[in-house]
């Protein structure tokens, strides 16, 4: 498989770009390289090789939830913007 000039065009038009002729040419390559590694990847045997979803063995981390104090409201609010009976105020988005 390979890309084609008029596969660019069609990509940068569903992306809305103006591609120059030179950006064109550069992108047909640059795709195309990779189309060609990609190939070059078909080439291993991966016959006794078992699907993963990641390379190495991963599992969460998680922690006892343990309930802790909180700060103090006067803490909290020291580095807001604007504060307002005790909650955060934000300008309205809604009208």
């Amino acid at each position: 498989m390979s890309i084609q000039a008029k596969d660019v065009e069609h990509v940068a038009k569903l992306a809305r770009l103006n591609l120059s002729e030179e950006e064109k040419e550069m992108f047909t390559e640059q795709l195309n390289a990779i189309l060609q590694y990609v190939e070059k990847l078909n080439e291993l045997d991966t016959e006794n090789v078992e699907p993963t979803t990641h390379v190495l063995h991963l599992s969460n981390v998680m922690r006892e939830d343990v309930v802790q104090e909180s700060l103090p409201e006067e803490k909290v609010f020291r580095n807001a913007p604007e504060e307002e009976d005790g909650q955060f105020k934000v300008p309205a988005i809604l009208e």
